[in-house]
């Protein structure tokens, strides 16, 4: 009998898991996928959903939608990645983590299986998810893709409603080069005759949905052609308010589809997204004086939104704990970051993480000066050293960065 930490370093060490080691680990079909589902009686088939993809926003959608279905009264699902410092953080169920216990069951009734078929860490995680939502009966699923869409493991479901929050240029060596071709993958979870909302219209991605959704006999909704009323939510970021309007343009839908979900549910789903689904990391507020905040934002789009909110805050000295992984463009983001910080650069401690002395001399580049530390929570114990009551610090560049200090 495995213990549960000894399962899931099992999983983590089957075939390459993305979020860890990037490339090698990106799977082009969805054969496995639809052959574990099978040999798990098609669990996906024993549950309604709503399928989230996208390129930022999606996580925050997801939580939204998950807290506002779990205060109207509904069991909900919810299923996202990466985690952040637990795995279970992946499967939840009204907010609670999926027992550990279930982990271990689950791996060990099904691992023969696993092997035989070489699954990956993705694959099986999908595959656990589904089943532990099938057995549980959940009313309603909330399904985070984990990159793309057309080719992610969670696609074989047929959801409610499918969503897809916007599109940026990440992941390109996996999605394609330019907008139109990221949208092209993100628009595989289109399904015939299931309505889609569009989270944000891009001159560029418009006609590769329209074309889909036309193609599928599914209604679109572009998020910003509705307007709403004002609601408050917990979740501080600025760049939270297009998420806030895809979760609403998302509940039109599904109140119009007999969904009940009244204004009362709304509002406090909306106000409790974290004690209601456990999510971190999205500007999130550490400590005060010194103020410390740390975000996931990890792409150019992501990133544009996160470092001009810090502007408007107000501190004598801006220091910046930063790591990244080894496949992002950093021409693309380094140039947003403010020179007048002082930067605490270190390597995520995954095998996917940038050197730090290479970040560091990236970084040069763009006038971004700073030390290198051996960990995440060094540098960012090095910045605490120094930082004044009156002074900030930011801590960001990748989920794994984040994972580190929360």
């Amino acid at each position: 009998m495995k213990t549960y930490q000894e399962t899931v370093d099992w999983m983590f060490q089957q075939l390459p898991m993305f979020q860890r080691i990037g490339k090698q680990a990106f799977k082009k079909d969805l054969s496995n996928t639809i052959k574990l589902t099978k040999h798990l009686n098609n669990p996906e088939k024993g549950f309604k959903s709503i399928h989230v993809a996208g390129t930022n926003g999606k996580g925050s959608v997801s939580h939204m939608l998950a807290s506002v279905f779990q205060s109207a009264g509904y069991k909900t699902g919810l299923y996202t990645s990466p985690h952040l410092r637990d795995f279970r953080e992946r499967i939840r169920i009204n907010g609670q983590v999926v027992p550990e216990a279930n982990v271990v069951a689950f791996i060990e009734g099904n691992q023969v299986f696993l092997e035989e078929n070489k699954l990956s860490f993705f694959e099986m995680t999908v595959g656990m998810a589904f089943d532990y939502f099938a057995k549980e009966k959940v009313d309603i699923a909330i399904i985070e893709t984990g990159m793309g869409g057309r080719l992610d493991s969670t696609n074989i479901i047929t959801p409610e409603l499918s969503v897809i929050t916007n599109i940026g240029l990440d992941h390109t060596a996996f999605l394609g080069t330019n907008l139109s071709e990221i949208a092209g993958e993100k628009a595989g979870i289109i399904k015939e005759g299931i309505p889609v909302v569009i989270g944000e219209k891009q001159e560029k991605t418009i006609p590769v949905f329209r074309s889909k959704a036309h193609e599928k006999s599914a209604k679109i909704f572009f998020a910003e052609d509705s307007n709403f009323p004002d609601y408050s939510t917990d979740l501080r970021g600025d760049y939270q308010q297009k998420n806030l309007r895809t979760v609403l343009s998302s509940l039109k839908v599904l109140k119009e589809l007999g969904w009940e979900i009244d204004e009362k549910a709304i509002e406090d789903g909306l106000k409790n997204v974290k004690s209601n689904t456990g999510l971190r990391g999205r500007w999130d507020i550490l400590h005060d004086a010194p103020k410390v905040i740390c975000d996931t934002a990890h792409n150019a789009e992501g990133l544009q939104y996160v470092l001009k909110q810090l502007k408007n805050e107000n501190y004598r000295q801006l220091h910046m704990v930063i790591g990244v992984v080894n496949d992002k463009d950093l021409s693309t983001v380094l140039p947003l970051f403010p020179k007048e910080a002082e930067f605490y650069f270190s390597k995520p401690d995954v095998p996917r993480g940038l050197d730090a002395n290479l970040l560091q001399a990236e970084a040069a580049k763009y006038g971004l000066i700073g030390q290198v530390y051996n960990s995440i929570p060094k540098a960012y114990a090095a910045a605490k050293d120094v930082a004044l009551n009156e002074d900030l610090i930011f801590i960001g560049g990748s989920n794994f960065t984040v994972a580190e200090v929360i």
